[in-house]
């Protein structure tokens, strides 16, 4: 049985639902809003920055991270926020049975055999559909809602993970939330996490 298991989504594809209908189910302890809350009271960052800035670059590409200032030693404030995101990360994974989403969990996580790696998607279509139904209208077309939320999201990852985010490689399964749906994603990540030896 696994005793971690991580889930990476796209925008608007249920990943977050996913994940704690997977630790409802399992019983595990449920890390997402809940992370935040963790990082901020040792970090001292607002939340509001921790969501902004923890999972999503400044641009949509790498190089926006040229552009941030840093410190004598050549750290920035979110080269802190990482190492620190990961530190909360290990001790949340070693503490017990966990559900832990996005922020590079899988990267962090990598060299431990006790985990599932999951990555959720769907086509643009659902993905839409869903951000609508779920966050409402924005003055911003949901189209490039979509699209600048996962650009953000993917070179943050690729920043500091020097990874592709969304590669199939790096996650043990990659699910289509668009085409099985949310209740049949968690049935079968569940299954999976209870029959995988670790």
């Amino acid at each position: 049985m696994k005793r971690v298991i991580t889930i990476s989504r796209e925008f608007g594809s249920g990943g977050r639902t996913i994940a704690k209908q997977v630790a409802e189910t399992l019983g595990y302890a449920y890390y997402d809003k809940e992370l935040i809350e963790k990082i901020a009271m040792e970090t001292g960052f607002s939340k509001d920055y921790i969501e902004k800035r923890g999972e999503y670059a400044l641009g949509t590409n790498i190089f926006s991270y040229a552009f941030i200032g840093r410190s004598a030693t050549g750290a920035s404030i979110e080269d802190q926020l990482w190492a620190k995101q990961q530190e909360i990360i290990l001790h949340l994974a070693q503490k017990g049975n966990c559900v832990i989403v996005g922020r590079s969990v899988d990267y962090i996580l990598r060299n431990r055999e006790d985990c599932l790696h999951v990555f959720i998607h769907a086509c643009t279509e659902k993905k839409v559909k869903r951000i609508v139904e779920v966050y409402g209208e924005t003055d911003v077309e949901p189209k490039k809602r979509l699209r600048d939320k996962d650009k953000k999201r993917a070179a943050n990852y690729k920043y500091y993970t020097d990874r592709h985010w969304g590669q199939a490689k790096n996650y043990h399964l990659c699910l289509d939330s668009g085409e099985f749906g949310l209740d049949t994603c968690t049935k079968i990540i569940c299954e999976l996490a209870k029959e995988r030896k670790a």
